[in-house]
């Protein structure tokens, strides 16, 4: 089959490699037919995760058909389309029993890897380094799904890939963020960051009830779109004291939440973004400047929200400023099956559009093409969904 391998820093290739085989009772093949380029799949394009290895299968975002299953699976049938969750769980683990599908004890089988840096492993995770599992990921054109009837949610076949494609990771991603958030009607939130998940992040805090959503971001057509068709509210951060700015909007007080959606690609000033690269650079620091903002930004007696993708530690935290402000701070990958089949219902209507944010649609051949725009943010590039041609 036909693959999307890493092959080192800024280099991925189309490659043939063998077809992925049922390996396990529970395990499921699914034959892809949409896949797209997640932000965090950027990270392993510039190197800056560890644990991957040349001639890895990238991507997590992903959604075919059935073709294949263990004999263990009862939920799925051959023929049946289905979206895949990017987080591997077990379903029957104590973090899977309580929801916590990105916790789950049983799916990593290289927990000793992940244990060393974090404390205690995650949950496996596609195409997302040998640390989270070595899993082959779905920018392919078949994959082997483990836990198949935790991981895979049958989609009707009168709804498109691309309304149902982001059940697979940003769209729970951005709906824990808005969730996480703890917003109530007539709040005011900050969204930093008007990628994929800011842009979706920003309807999500609608839906639940905010009054304004301001998004802070440096690239104007990110912020015109999320404008436009999110219903935000732009702050330039390459043109405005964004701090000052909100305070002003609030009327000193602050947003009553904020929403880092963004995580190291989040640059703030010059002199931040100067050190953060040159820290990060040395190995002892990432960039900061979306955590440090929301937590100075935030109202007394707030909450920042945190799931943009961190890899590596960050200095100079204001926890001085969180604690004497009693701030709430809330994080982590999103538990992707705890959302995704009411999410599914979200988006099989006419009433939430998750498909605005895509800009490029590509063939798999197209990938390296597609990862650089996605890099280099060209074109206009928010989002890349790429068909298999199947």
């Amino acid at each position: 089959m036909k693959a999307v391998v890493w092959h080192g820093k800024r280099d991925v290739r189309v490659e043939k490699v063998p077809d992925p085989e049922i390996v396990n009772p529970r395990d499921a093949i699914v034959r892809i037919s949409s896949t797209a380029i997640c932000g965090s799949d950027l990270h392993l394009y510039t190197g800056n995760v560890p644990r991957l290895a040349p001639g890895d299968i990238l991507g997590h975002e992903f959604m075919g058909e059935i073709v294949d299953k263990g004999p263990e699976v009862k939920k799925l049938e051959l023929g049946d389309r289905v979206v895949v969750s990017c987080v591997i769980a077990c379903g029957a683990c104590w973090f899977c029993q309580r929801g916590d599908f990105a916790a789950c004890d049983n799916s990593n089988p290289n927990s000793v890897l992940a244990d060393k840096v974090f404390g205690h492993s995650s949950a496996g995770l596609f195409g997302y380094s040998h640390m989270f599992g070595g899993y082959s990921g779905g920018q392919a054109e078949y994959v082997r799904v483990p836990f198949a009837d935790v991981g895979c949610l049958k989609v009707p076949s009168n709804v498109d890939d691309d309304r149902v494609l982001f059940l697979s990771d940003i769209l729970p991603t951005a709906w824990m963020a808005a969730e996480n958030a703890l917003i109530t009607r007539g709040d005011v939130v900050a969204v930093f960051g008007a990628g994929p998940v800011g842009q979706l992040a920003v309807k999500c805090a609608f839906l639940m009830g905010a009054r304004r959503v301001f998004v802070i971001d440096r690239i104007e057509e990110r912020l015109q779109l999320a404008m436009t068709r999110a219903g935000a509210e732009p702050i330039d951060e390459r043109t405005s004291d964004v701090l000052e700015v909100l305070d002003d909007l609030t009327g000193g007080r602050g947003p009553d939440a904020c929403i880092d959606a963004v995580g190291i690609d989040g640059r703030g000033s010059l002199a931040a973004e100067t050190y953060g690269r040159v820290k990060h650079a040395i190995g002892t620091d990432e960039n900061g400047a979306a955590l440090r903002a929301s937590i100075l930004a935030c109202r007394k007696g707030g909450t920042v929200s945190v799931v943009g993708i961190s890899t590596g530690k960050v200095d100079k935290l204001p926890l001085d400023v969180a604690f004497s402000k009693g701030l709430t701070l809330k994080m982590g990958q999103a538990h992707c099956q705890r959302y995704m089949r009411r999410l599914l219902d979200l988006v099989s209507g006419d009433s939430f559009d998750s498909t605005f944010i895509i800009t490029h649609r590509l063939g798999l051949d197209d990938a390296a093409h597609g990862y650089d725009l996605f890099h280099r943010k060209l074109e206009g590039c928010v989002k890349v969904v790429m068909r298999t041609g199947r």
